[in-house]
C-alpha cells in the first residue's frame, strides 16, 4: 500500500456510491481523506467493463430521483450538467404483460391517459395517488431520509406529526394501491418500484408510494455514455478537492486504540486514522474486520434479516437490432406469486420468473458495435441461493424463448457475446453477505433506526452503505454517504486534529 506522506483525518472503505459521496462530503467539509478500493478500479457494484466491442454497466441502470444527484454535485461545488448529458426516456420502460404490451410515457398527462385507457376513471383517481406520493416524498426527504438512524427520538418531530397522521404510511403498499385501482396491470406497475427496495408489496410499508412519484413525476433518465459516467465524475470531483485514492488495497482489519478507531490494516501495511468509514458489505465489515468486542450484531442477527433478492444476470452482446425492445424493459408477463415464494417463503430457483431487461444501446449506441445491441437482463432469485450451472442455464434458456415470443425475435441465436453474473461472483468481489445484490428488503421492521445502526459501536467508526440507512439504490446510497460523512466530522470535532504524519 502507498500513500503520500500526508496523514489522513479519515478513511473510506470502498469506492463505490457510498464511499464515494462520503469521501467528497468529509473533503467539502475541509478534512483530509483516503479512499482504499480492493479492485482496481472505482464504482464498487457500479463498475462497468467492456467485451468484443460493447460496453456494459454491472449494476444500477436507472436514474431515478434526479434531485438527489442535483443536489449531491451542488454539495460538491458543481453542477450535474457539468458532467452528466442526461437524457429523459420516453417511453419511460416497456411491462411486458400476458395481454400484451403497455409503454409507460414520461410524465403524468401520459401516465393518466394510459391509465384512463386500461380501467376508466383511472386517470383522476392517479392523481390523487401520485399527489399523496408527492407529499410522502417531500417529508421523507426533510425529515426522514437525511437521519443516521441511532435513535427513534431523530423521528420525533412534533412538527411534522399533523401531516404524518393525514398520509398513508405504516400501512401496506399493496392495500394501499389496491383502494385506488383494480386492474392488475395498473397494481403491478405501481408496485413495481419496490422490486428496488427488495420485497412484496403487502411487506413494504405504503410511504414508499412516493417511489411512484419518483418515477411518473421525476422521470426516468439516462446518462449518455452510461451509468458509470456518474462514478467517473465523482471520482474527478473527489481529487479536484484532494481526495486520495488507493485501487488494489484490501482492507483486511480496522483497528482500535485506546477504545477508539485508529485507522485500518491492508496488505501488511498501516494507515491510521481518527475516524473510518465503512462502506464496505456491513455484514463482512463488522463481522470479519473488527475486534468480536466492538461488534453490535451477531450471526444469529443477520441470520434473522430478511434479504432483498439476489440477482442472476447476463451481461450480452447481441449481432442484430432488437426492435422490439425499449431501453427499460420489465417482463410481468407471468404470475408473480409462485416466482416470489420462491424468493422469500421458501428458496428456490424459480421456474417461471419476472426478469428485466435493459438495451441502453437503444438510448446510446455507443455501447455497442454498428448494428448491434448490449442486453443486461436481470432474473431475481432469493438471496443465499448455491451456484447451480443447471439451473442457470435452464433459466437463461427460459427468459430468452419469453423474450423471443414476446418480441418476434429471439436473442439466442445472434449472441456473440455472454458473461453471467450471480450470488458467487457477488460474495467474491464484494465480500456481499448471502450473495445479496441489493441489502436488506424494505420492510416495516427493517425501515429508518431498525435497520443496522450507522454509527459502531467502536467510537469512530462508521458504517454507509445498502445495509444500513437510507437503504437500496443509487440515491439512498449517496445520501448514506453523507450522512455518514456528517456524523464522522462531528466526531472529529471532539478530538485533536492531526498536523503531520
Amino acid at each position: 500500500m502507498t500513500t503520500s506522506d500526508r496523514r489522513p483525518d479519515a478513511v473510506v472503505i470502498g469506492a463505490g456510491f457510498a464511499g464515494l459521496a462520503a469521501a467528497i462530503r468529509l473533503a467539502r467539509l475541509g478534512r483530509r481523506v483516503t479512499v482504499l478500493e480492493r479492485h482496481d478500479e472505482p464504482g464498487g457494484r457500479a463498475r462497468m467493463f467492456r467485451a468484443d466491442g460493447f460496453t456494459f454497466d454491472m449494476g444500477p441502470s436507472w436514474y431515478w430521483m434526479p434531485d438527489v444527484f442535483e443536489e449531491f454535485f451542488r454539495m460538491a461545488g458543481t453542477e450535474v450538467d457539468d458532467h452528466l448529458s442526461l437524457v429523459r426516456l420516453d417511453p419511460s420502460y416497456r411491462v411486458f404483460f400476458d395481454e400484451g404490451p403497455l409503454d409507460v410515457p414520461a410524465g403524468r398527462d401520459g401516465v393518466r391517459a394510459l391509465f384512463d385507457r386500461v380501467e376508466p376513471g383511472a386517470g383522476r383517481r392517479l392523481d390523487a395517488f401520485l399527489d399523496e406520493g408527492r407529499r410522502k416524498y417531500r417529508l421523507g426527504m426533510e425529515h426522514f431520509v437525511w437521519r443516521p438512524g441511532n435513535s427513534p427520538l431523530e423521528f420525533a418531530d412534533p412538527r411534522v406529526l399533523p401531516e404524518v397522521l393525514r398520509l398513508s404510511l405504516f400501512g401496506s403498499l399493496s392495500a394501499h394501491v389496491r383502494r385506488h385501482f383494480t386492474d392488475p396491470r395498473l397494481v403491478r406497475l405501481l408496485e413495481f418500484p419496490v422490486l428496488f427496495l427488495g420485497a412484496r408489496s403487502e411487506r413494504t410499508p405504503a410511504l414508499y408510494s412516493m417511489m411512484n412519484h419518483a418515477d411518473t413525476d421525476l422521470g426516468t433518465w439516462y446518462p449518455m455514455g452510461g451509468m458509470y459516467r456518474v462514478v467517473d465524475a465523482m471520482v474527478s470531483v473527489a481529487r479536484g478537492l484532494g481526495v486520495e485514492f488507493l485501487f488494489g488495497a484490501e482492507v483486511d482489519a480496522i483497528l482500535e486504540r485506546n477504545g477508539s478507531v485508529s485507522g485500518v490494516s491492508s496488505g501488511g501495511s498501516i494507515l491510521e486514522a481518527d475516524v473510518v468509514i465503512s462502506a464496505a458489505d456491513y455484514h463482512h465489515a463488522e463481522q470479519d474486520l473488527l475486534p468480536s468486542r466492538w461488534r453490535r450484531y451477531d450471526r444469529a442477527y443477520w441470520r434473522s434479516r430478511t434479504m432483498a433478492p439476489g440477482s442472476l444476470l447476463f451481461f450480452l452482446g447481441i449481432d442484430c437490432r432488437m426492435d422490439g425492445l425499449l431501453h427499460h424493459n420489465l417482463f410481468f408477463d407471468t404470475p408473480f406469486e409462485p416466482h416470489a415464494h420462491t424468493i422469500y417463503d421458501d428458496p428456490a430457483w424459480p421456474g417461471s420468473p419476472n426478469f428485466y431487461v435493459c438495451v441502453p444501446s437503444r438510448t446510446d449506441p455507443t455501447l455497442a458495435p454498428d448494428g448491434c445491441e448490449n442486453l443486461f437482463v436481470l432474473v431475481p432469485l432469493a438471496a443465499g441461493l448455491d451456484a447451480n450451472e443447471h439451473e442457470t442455464a435452464r433459466l437463461f434458456d427460459h427468459v430468452m424463448d419469453r423474450i423471443g415470443e414476446r418480441t418476434g425475435l429471439d436473442p439466442r441465436a445472434h449472441v456473440v457475446y455472454r458473461r453471467d453474473y450471480a450470488h458467487r461472483e457477488f460474495e467474491e468481489d464484494f465480500h456481499a453477505w448471502r450473495g445479496n445484490a441489493y441489502g436488506l428488503a424494505n420492510t416495516l421492521r427493517q425501515t429508518a433506526f431498525m435497520k443496522p445502526r450507522m454509527r459502531s459501536r467502536l467510537p469512530g467508526l462508521y458504517f454507509a452503505g445498502q445495509l444500513t440507512t437510507p437503504g437500496p439504490g443509487v440515491p439512498p446510497s449517496l445520501i448514506s454517504g453523507q450522512v455518514a460523512a456528517m456524523e464522522a466530522d462531528r466526531w472529529l470535532q471532539t478530538r485533536p486534529q492531526s498536523t503531520g504524519p
